[in-house]
């Protein structure tokens, strides 16, 4: 299992701790979303909450509603991987159901993902067998707390590997 980064300060280490415990995701499932957009505001797009509380790099997500059609974006935990691709994993702070934007990338899987102020078109799709299994390691590697939420769930996590759109 992956190690959280050595380059954390003490605060960050306690904070992710924290969010990979059953009560720690309980809460931040239902707040951390809103103290998201609050730090989003506030630096112009270039920060989350989740990125000052646990270092972690995050994104965020811009998806179209499976229903709505409008357009949906949340913060998500960016995994770097292969050839400018990202991870993202559904994971829903363990809890039973998918989260929505899992349901909006399988109806619109073209996405766009902003990081550090930037935008980028991506097309997003669940990964399977082998590839499923190397992803999931690297989303291990950047945050062990996925173990945690994996054990506190029946449903099979989704692992989506989003790949750049051609200009």
């Amino acid at each position: 299992m992956g190690r959280m980064s050595s380059n954390k300060n003490w605060l960050q280490k306690v904070n992710t701790r924290i969010a990979m415990s059953a009560v720690g995701a309980q809460l931040l499932a239902r707040t951390m979303h809103h103290l998201d957009r609050f730090v989003l505001r506030l630096s112009n797009g270039r920060s989350t909450a989740a990125t000052l509380l646990t270092g972690m790099q995050i994104l965020n997500l811009t998806t179209t509603g499976a229903k709505s059609g409008q357009p949906r974006t949340v913060p998500l935990v960016a995994i770097p991987y292969e050839a400018n691709q990202l991870v993202v994993i559904a994971s829903n702070w363990g809890q039973a159901k998918h989260p929505a934007w899992y349901h909006n990338i399988v109806a619109h899987p073209q996405v766009t993902v902003t990081r550090d102020g930037r935008s980028q078109a991506y097309l997003a799709r669940e990964t399977e067998e082998e590839e499923r299994v190397a992803c999931w390691q690297a989303a291990l590697a950047t945050y062990p707390g996925y173990a945690a939420y994996e054990r506190r769930t029946s449903r099979r996590i989704p692992v989506i590997l989003l790949t750049p759109e051609e200009n």
